[in-house]
């Protein structure tokens, strides 16, 4: 086994709380009675129900170790999953995981309601990690690509330090938008800062 370098074991409690800031300011902007929540993949842990406390939240995973209200997997079509079934889904620390990252977010947009939002984040510049496949790392290029068919509310990001263009993780916050359909071809990219 690999030991982790100075610089992951550094930036590890910073990126947790980044991402834990990420999901409480979401849900202060998100959490309501009326609303449903899947979160995808929490394992044993879940800062999304201590902050989305007021959702009908439900949890799905690949694999019913954890006990999920709902075995799939996301790079598939699941049927025992209506479609436009929740108002919010939280994939968090996931896609990085999964063979398909595009059939992925295709699934997810199937099952989110027109309007409704997916709270997205992956690491950039962090190490290889389990669970097992570790397959992926998206740049700012990449999420937008990815989430083509959405509309961007927010792209979080926290930097690495001393490495401009370089950062640990993204958090994104993006609204269905079931009309869109863009072609990758034709989008337009403009330089990140």
């Amino acid at each position: 086994m690999t030991t982790p370098s100075k610089f992951d074991i550094d930036v590890q409690d910073i990126s947790r709380n980044h991402l834990n800031e990420f999901i409480k300011n979401c849900a202060k902007k998100l959490n309501d009675t009326e609303l449903t929540l899947l979160e995808i993949g929490p394992e044993e842990r879940s800062e999304v129900k201590t902050y989305f406390n007021n959702c009908d939240i439900k949890t799905l995973d690949i694999v019913s170790d954890y006990n999920p209200d709902i075995v799939g997997d996301i790079t598939k079509y699941n049927s025992h999953i209506l479609d436009s079934s929740f108002d919010i889904i939280t994939c968090l620390e996931v896609l990085e995981h999964t063979v398909n990252p595009f059939n992925a977010i295709e699934e997810l947009r199937r099952i989110l309601k027109h309007g409704g939002y997916l709270m997205v984040s992956a690491p950039l510049n962090w190490r290889i990690h389990g669970p097992i496949p570790d397959c992926w790392r998206f740049t700012e290029f990449g999420w937008k690509v990815l989430l083509k068919d959405f509309d961007i509310v927010e792209i979080n990001k926290l930097e690495s330090p001393d490495r401009n263009l370089f950062p640990i993780r993204y958090n994104i916050l993006v609204k269905c938008n079931k009309n869109k359909n863009v072609d990758v071809h034709s989008m337009k990219f403009e330089p990140v800062s």
